[in-house]
């Protein structure tokens, strides 16, 4: 205990110098904070990266998916909700937040960023034959992506701090969480190939863990859940504090999404591509990605009801798992 009141203590006075001497900055920093925001990855998640891979390389959008579910859920397992109330008396705290180690952030963006880096640079890596020049254009673009990769990781992690929604510790323990899930994924091929037994596995495995787990610690004489009062009680304006941020509204989003691509790509109603020339291929794959990010764009502009907690979660399971049956299924067989 005393070493992590020295460690949270020590988080405080970095977040008060940040704040101090880079309040010039507050306006790109908090941009970047957005960036990284699990709510605004996910959002993004469907509506622009997955279709966009998806129709590029099957495998590269199925993992997309596969790793950002389960690095949220990790997250959420991991993550003690917690509230320091002496937090408030040294730093500027205007929002509504409920504090977490590790950092949903910096571990959620990293798991699909990483993701794109690594299929970008598959679909760029020269053949065995190649030149020597090819092979030193592919070093350099390489190294140029993972730079501009870690510049973006660094950044977002920094907003995290100067804004006071995460100490330090808590988004390096992000980032190192984040590395670890995505790397793990990398050598589990079976997700390629997934039957929808083996997805509906999956789920039931997530929710019952997630439950159990939360029962535990309610027998345990301990809420999971008790900072959300606390951040309702203290923060500036508890109706900052809305059911899209809630735990179990983001396992509901995640198993809702696996779901979907489960019953997508298991339901042979998915259409292969066109087998023929090149350009054929090319300009299907175009179609499904404009179709695809069309439809995307107008169906995110559907709002949820947030009136009740169990109407919201089955609401965003459903919607979840709608888009990548549209972007799997449906699109493809449209537009052949």
């Amino acid at each position: 205990m005393i070493n992590m009141d020295f460690v949270h203590r020590f988080g405080v006075l970095i977040i008060q110098h940040l704040q101090n001497n880079n309040g010039e900055y507050y306006n790109f920093l908090s941009f970047m904070s957005t960036v990284g925001d699990p709510r605004n990855i996910f959002h993004s998640l469907f509506p622009i990266y997955f279709p966009l891979w998806f129709h590029l390389c099957q495998d590269a959008g199925t993992k997309m998916i596969w790793v950002a579910v389960f690095g949220d859920w990790f997250n959420l397992i991991l993550r003690p909700y917690w509230w320091l109330l002496f937090i408030s008396s040294f730093i500027y705290f205007p929002i509504c937040k409920t504090l977490g180690s590790p950092s949903g952030q910096a571990m959620g963006s990293l798991c699909v960023w990483y993701v794109m880096i690594a299929s970008a640079l598959n679909f760029a890596r020269p053949s065995s034959v190649s030149s020597v020049r090819s092979l030193q254009r592919f070093h350099l673009l390489r190294s140029f992506l993972w730079m501009a990769f870690w510049v973006v990781e660094m950044t977002v992690c920094i907003s995290r701090v100067f804004i006071a929604t995460h100490l330090p510790h808590q988004v390096l323990l992000g980032l190192a969480a984040g590395m670890l899930v995505a790397e793990v994924f990398d050598h589990i091929p079976l997700i390629y190939n997934a039957s929808l037994k083996l997805y509906l596995q999956t789920n039931i495995l997530l929710l019952s863990f997630t439950v159990c787990f939360y029962v535990l610690l309610k027998l345990l004489d301990f809420d999971p859940l008790w900072s959300v009062a606390k951040a309702k009680r203290w923060g500036a304006n508890p109706d900052w504090i809305h059911l899209d941020t809630t735990p179990f509204a983001g396992l509901w989003r995640n198993v809702g999404a696996l779901f979907g691509l489960g019953l997508a790509v298991s339901s042979g109603k998915l259409v292969p591509i066109r087998k023929g020339e090149n350009g054929s291929q090319t300009i299907y794959k175009l179609m499904c990605m404009t179709a695809s990010l069309t439809f995307l764009q107008l169906y995110d502009l559907i709002k949820m009801p947030t009136h009740g907690e169990a109407p919201f979660y089955m609401l965003s399971f459903c919607k979840s798992a709608a888009v990548p049956v549209c972007v799997v299924a449906v699109v493809p067989a449209f537009i052949c």
